[in-house]
């Protein structure tokens, strides 16, 4: 063992005072700089998944917004269907009808065959010359498919817009050969519901449509309508919500994602990562910069601490040389207070050598006293324990089980991490240490968060309780109950603090007899309850069962005060 204790302390060199506390200090100081940068790194990654799901939750928002828009034209195209005028054959009446209806709003409504020519169109009036639809495909496939089809985004030939058609086959042939009520919608109504105000600098959002084609967008890389996407970005939409990542001219990018529900269009927000970490970037910049400043400092101080050390030890040195010598010297003051002390020891040992042993002994002395104190304090309070028994097995008991008690309530405190725990909680944990189960037990009361000191004193004064009552009162038969209450008492005077009132009830159980003399567990119950929260405390023996009432400040209790 001393071999390797000596090979390494022959590892430290000789070294000057100024050297050893220059080391000590990086040493010291290194380590929590790499544990601030090691949390500042998992911070960044923390936040970097978060920015990822916020970028996923932005595209959702857009898809639920869009999706809700869908919807009420899904229903306006079911409505107009359904018209009574187009029913009958009355073209004429349909057109205006439907006209008046969808004025105020950006709706138009086409009649078309299978074949893609147009009955009716409300964009012209009623009468004039038609051409054929420009995406005859949305009438063939949702004829086929027997359902309402959203097309993909195309540039209408009556409207001369960029436009999507909801199309909704009819069950049976209409007026003029029509085989499909077709609801179309100008491309450029969507963009108010795919733009978010909130989106950083550098973003941006679009609405992508079943072939991957831009319907709207808005933003830094805003793109027109009909563009197609950049297909690495879809091959990067894996199911139907979510985020990727991707690079594009050597910076991070992230993407969001999300499908409509019930509709194969798709929502998008994106942008570069550093726009949304740039408060990183400036506290990476702090903390260097700080590491610098901070390392400077520690070594100025390094440095004047060796200097006063060094004249210190220096001081000692020359005093010690001059007793060695023989001389009577006089205390060197320097800069250092243990130095001082040193140097007055020594100072007090060249003028009397019998005065240090006399100090030497009074403090021997002082010892022996303290140590007497101590364990007649102890010597007390085991007598207070085994005065109610002659049995050693039961007053092992007695202690175990108030170090039972004391270790639940501290265990409790501990998996809260020392904030508190519920009254509730506490009652029902002491209760069943000592009794087993809660069966016949009733608590009653606000919720209340009770600090670390009320835990530890509460359950000490619960265990006694508890502990008397399996012994002699309520608990101690089958037919006996316990009930547990507490409840806020408002102060009787302006200016006076909130109290709360605990009570501690025992019905149902074998007569009370007024205790003839006073334990340790009275002692508990009592004077240090009411002590440890400055309360009041009333121990009611009635014969039909004891109340133990505590008052006391609820500051006492509550998480916040004396914890």
């Amino acid at each position: 063992m001393r071999r390797p204790l000596r090979l390494f302390l022959g590892l430290f060199p000789t070294a000057s005072i100024g050297s050893y506390l220059a080391t000590m200090a990086i040493l010291a100081t290194l380590p929590l700089l790499a544990f601030v940068v090691f949390l500042l790194l998992q911070l960044e990654r923390s936040q970097f998944r978060t920015l990822r799901a916020d970028a996923a939750q932005d595209a959702q928002t857009i898809s639920r917004g869009v999706e809700r828009k869908l919807a009420d034209m899904e229903t306006t195209l079911a409505l107009v269907a359904k018209s009574v005028e187009l029913q009958q054959g009355d073209l004429p009446a349909f057109h205006a009808r439907v006209l008046e209806s969808l004025k105020e709003s950006s709706l138009y409504v086409i009649l078309a065959r299978r074949d893609g020519l147009q009955v009716l169109n409300t964009r012209m009036p009623w009468g004039a010359p038609l051409p054929p639809m420009a995406n005859p495909g949305s009438v063939t496939s949702a004829l086929r498919s027997g359902k309402v089809e959203l097309s993909h985004v195309f540039f209408g030939a009556t409207s001369q817009r960029w436009v999507v058609n909801l199309t909704m086959p009819l069950a049976e042939r209409g007026p003029q050969g029509t085989d499909a009520v077709v609801l179309t919608q100008d491309a450029e109504s969507f963009e108010d519901l795919a733009s978010r105000d909130a989106l950083p600098p550098g973003w941006t959002s679009a609405l992508l449509d079943k072939e991957g084609r831009v319907v709207v967008s808005n933003g830094a890389e805003r793109q027109t309508a009909g563009t197609a996407m950049d297909q690495s970005r879809l091959e990067l939409m894996y199911g139907a919500n979510g985020s990727a990542v991707f690079y594009k001219d050597g910076r991070q990018y992230l993407l969001g994602y999300a499908k409509l529900p019930g509709w194969q269009w798709h929502a998008l927000v994106w942008g570069p990562a550093d726009s949304l970490q740039g408060s990183f970037i400036e506290l990476w910049k702090s903390l260097l910069a700080g590491s610098v400043i901070f390392l400077a400092l520690i070594m100025l101080v390094v440095f004047v601490a060796a200097h006063h050390l060094r004249s210190a030890i220096r001081k000692i040195a020359s005093m010690a040389e001059r007793i060695g010598k023989g001389e009577i010297v006089s205390p060197e003051r320097t800069k250092i207070t243990e130095a001082n002390q040193v140097a007055v020891a020594l100072s007090n040992a060249s003028f009397d050598r019998a005065e240090a042993e006399e100090r030497i002994h009074f403090i021997l002395q002082e010892l022996v006293h303290r140590t007497k104190n101590i364990l007649s304090l102890v010597q007390a309070m085991m007598r207070q324990l085994a005065r109610g028994t002659d049995d050693v097995e039961e007053f092992q008991r007695a202690v175990s089980g108030r170090l039972a008690g004391l270790a639940q309530s501290i265990e409790a405190l501990a998996k809260q991490q020392w904030a508190g725990i519920p009254l509730a909680s506490l009652v029902e944990l002491q209760l069943t240490t000592v009794t087993g189960s809660f069966d016949r037990i009733s608590k009653r009361g606000p919720e209340l968060l009770v600090n670390a000191n009320a835990v530890q004193n509460l359950g000490l004064v619960f265990h006694e309780l508890a502990t008397n009552s399996v012994k002699y009162g309520a608990l101690s038969v089958l037919e006996g109950r316990l009930m547990i209450e507490w409840q806020m008492v408002e102060p009787e005077a302006e200016g006076e603090e909130q109290r709360l009132r605990l009570t501690w009830t025992e019905l149902h159980g074998p007569a009370v007899v007024t205790p003839t003399r006073r334990g340790f567990g009275s002692t508990v119950i009592e004077r240090h309850a009411a002590s440890a929260f400055a309360g009041e405390v009333t121990v009611d023996f009635n014969p039909k069962g004891l109340r133990w009432t505590l008052v006391a400040p609820l500051s006492s209790f509550t998480v916040g005060t004396n914890d």
